[in-house]
């Protein structure tokens, strides 16, 4: 009986060593293929200890409470968000169902059957049975459930942080879709009044004509000048219209009305957004979730290649049953229909074609697809964040330079204007100031929204935006 016992505690300790095995490769980050520093890194100083973008609040970020309200509505009613969670609560459910691959299954049975075992004679049979069993459980010696439960998690993680990379992008989306609306304002407003400006010329000019002061030339000028600008209002209208639709996607709900600043206050008015530093590119690592989705389906991979492994082995089954069995319903559960089974069986792969073999060149070939994606979304994070803070950089600069030479057409106009009204300058002359003062007013317009957009994007780039309070 001792050496009995001592032989059951050898088998099972050994059967736990085995147990605790993984195939699994040593999992290694791999080097981030980027430079250490990026480019422009100082273009805007920011103040010591300032925390980084990730860790700030979207709320203490978009302060406006416009703005603030539009974003509550795109985080509660965007499909794509609602897609995102949805696809986090399906990978955390597989994820369970893999898992329980490690425990066994145990299941109650009951049946019954009658049977005339030959068409000769009058004999009829009856077996029934009631008990508890565990059918064809797997003894993880080597690890294969449990590499397939690590992949599974891994997927879950990756779902997770790609369901924060859907909400930073659809709050900057949502950002930038707004400055886009009020920035279609405030150039529908500069047409506006350029179109009352080029209609008092077109007036004036067809009295001087009349008169025969004007030629025909300056006359027709003026009125394709005039049509032109009622042409443009018309594309900005429709462009606004687009602009709004396209918001509203991103909602998935109409665009409040009281959300959309009035044409008079346009994008000077609004609040600055806070200077975020832009930090070392290995902060993106920590920060960026597209990139740790990234790398947790580069560690699915890596998992999925110890089950690849493992398949190369024994594999271990268990099948075994507890309860009664009897002729007679009624004697069901007396004394002595008590039945029991235990039934292992290991299987040991021989031949298969070489399946085994092709699995695991192609978990192989998947771990480098996976390194070679996890590196690409490093780069293109770099990329991001360096294009981002080329705008931070030279965007100050030319929105002052396009401000001041929008205030120099204005003033050339108005000499224009009383020029010709003074008969002194020609038609032309005053046309051409028009246009000049025109055009730079709408490129100031749009290089003002393009600096403020470059802000949101700079904050999404670095992480920001799904951290909340």
């Amino acid at each position: 009986m001792t050496k009995r016992f001592i032989t059951t505690a050898l088998a099972g300790a050994a059967a736990l060593m085995l147990a605790g095995c993984s195939l699994i490769p040593t999992y290694e980050r791999p080097a981030a293929p980027v430079p250490a520093t990026f480019p422009n890194a100082a273009a805007a100083p920011t103040a010591p200890g300032q925390p980084p973008a990730a860790t700030v609040a979207w709320q203490d970020y978009f302060t406006d409470p416009r703005l603030q309200q539009l974003i509550h509505l795109a985080l509660t009613n965007n499909r794509d968000l609602q897609v995102s969670i949805l696809n986090i609560e399906q990978a955390r459910a597989q994820f369970q169902i893999t898992r329980a691959a490690l425990y066994p299954a145990l299941n109650a049975s009951a049946s019954g059957t009658r049977q005339r075992p030959s068409l000769v004679g009058d004999g009829v049979s009856s077996v029934y049975s009631v008990g508890l069993g565990v059918t064809a459980w797997e003894l993880d010696f080597f690890g294969r459930v449990a590499s397939l439960k690590d992949a599974a998690l891994a997927q879950y993680l990756a779902t997770e942080e790609a369901r924060k990379a859907t909400q930073i992008s659809l709050i900057a989306s949502v950002a930038n879709g707004w400055l886009a609306v009020l920035g279609d304002d405030e150039a529908l407003e500069i047409t506006r009044r350029t179109m009352v400006t080029r209609d008092d010329s077109l007036k004036l000019t067809k009295l001087r004509f009349d008169n025969g002061v004007a030629s025909e030339i300056d006359y027709r000028f003026a009125e394709a000048q005039a049509e032109t600008a009622r042409a443009t209002y018309a594309q900005q209208q429709r462009l606004r219209l687009q602009d709004e639709n396209a918001l509203a996607l991103l909602l998935g709900a109409p665009v409040p009305p009281e959300t959309i600043v009035g044409a008079a206050e346009g994008l000077q008015a609004l609040a600055p957004m806070p200077e975020v530093p832009a930090g070392l590119p290995s902060d993106l690592l920590v920060e960026r979730p597209d990139i740790r989705a990234a790398e947790q389906q580069l560690i699915a991979a890596n998992a999925n290649i110890g089950a690849a492994r493992a398949a190369f082995f024994p594999r271990v089954t268990l099948t075994t049953s507890i309860g009664t069995t009897s002729s007679e319903f009624s004697n069901l559960f007396s004394s002595g229909t008590k039945a029991w089974a235990f039934a292992p069986q290991i299987t040991l792969p021989i031949f298969n074609a070489g399946a085994n073999q092709a699995n695991l060149d192609s978990a192989r070939a998947g771990q480098k697809i996976a390194v070679a994606q996890y590196e690409k979304s490093i780069q293109s994070a770099f990329r991001e964040v360096a294009d981002a803070l080329a705008g931070r950089a030279t965007y100050d600069e030319e929105l002052r330079a396009l401000v001041a030479q929008s205030k120099a057409e204005e003033t050339r106009f108005q000499l224009s204007d009383m020029r010709y009204r003074g008969g002194v300058a020609s038609g032309l002359d005053l046309l051409d100031a028009q246009r000049s003062l025109f055009t730079s007013q709408l490129a100031t317009a749009q290089i003002r929204q393009q600096r403020l957009q470059n802000q949101v994007v700079l904050y999404k780039t670095l992480g920001g935006g799904w951290a909340t309070r």
